[in-house]
């Protein structure tokens, strides 16, 4: 059964877990199993998503619950009105603490260059005494809180890996080593990115929404792996 963070009348938030794809896609027309149909059947109505999450990324998944709202939503993440906070656990820790990575991406659909922009801040950092690239005695990891300006296809993926942060489990944009030590010493097995927080306008009421998805437990089981079980989050 799928976590319900927020429902009303008009619209539903789900806690997303990590592998589950939003709905049917033509190069995933094998799968059976989508939160779209899950949170259907589970309520019982129709819903419609208004906006995506990468399948291996957990955390908050909006849907409206009327199709005369879903325009109004939709409009909201088009217009970058919508504020969205990520996790992530990345290899290496960023030589500036705060930062913005601006950074075209080639569009997957017209292969043409892409404004994107992702705000990051380092929350805690980490070294464990593993060789993972057979260069050094110990390897360095780093929590960071990310906040995307646009909305483009694996934008904070695409961005961590220019910057030569991999995501921890990014199978397409990370790198191999890391995810094959972490899946031996530690058994991770997922993509370590998390939508943490989603703030937006409700379409009717006008009123300040704000969720929270908790973390999944592979997330935290990393986070004490790493030494940060008592950490704090405010975001």
């Amino acid at each position: 059964m799928l976590e319900i963070l927020f429902e009303d009348e008009y619209l539903i938030a789900i806690n997303k877990p990590s592998g589950l794809l939003v709905h049917r896609t033509s190069i995933a027309a094998e799968e059976t199993v989508f939160a779209l149909q899950m949170l259907r059947d589970q309520i019982g109505q129709h819903v419609s998503p208004a906006h995506r999450l990468d399948r291996p990324t957990s955390g908050v998944l909006l849907f409206s619950k009327k199709e005369e709202i879903l325009p109004l939503l939709k409009e909201q993440f088009a217009n970058r009105s919508v504020q969205k906070t990520y996790l992530a656990i990345v290899r290496g820790i960023p030589a500036i603490k705060s930062g913005l990575i601006d950074h075209p991406l080639t569009s997957e659909r017209s292969n043409k260059l892409q404004e994107a922009q992702t705000h990051y801040n380092v929350l805690a950092e980490s070294e464990i005494p593993f060789d993972t690239t057979g260069r050094y005695p110990t390897s360095r990891y780093a929590l960071l809180k990310l906040k995307p300006e646009t909305g483009r296809t694996h934008q904070i993926r695409r961005h961590l890996a220019h910057l030569r942060h991999y995501i921890l489990g990014d199978k397409k944009h990370g790198d191999n080593k890391q995810n094959q030590f972490f899946q031996k010493q530690f058994g991770m097995e997922n993509l370590l990115l998390h939508a943490r927080k989603l703030e937006f306008r409700h379409p009717v009421s006008n009123e300040t929404i704000i969720l929270f998805a908790k973390l999944p437990s592979h997330f935290q089981k990393t986070l004490a792996d790493l030494g940060w079980p008592e950490l704090q989050l405010e975001c």
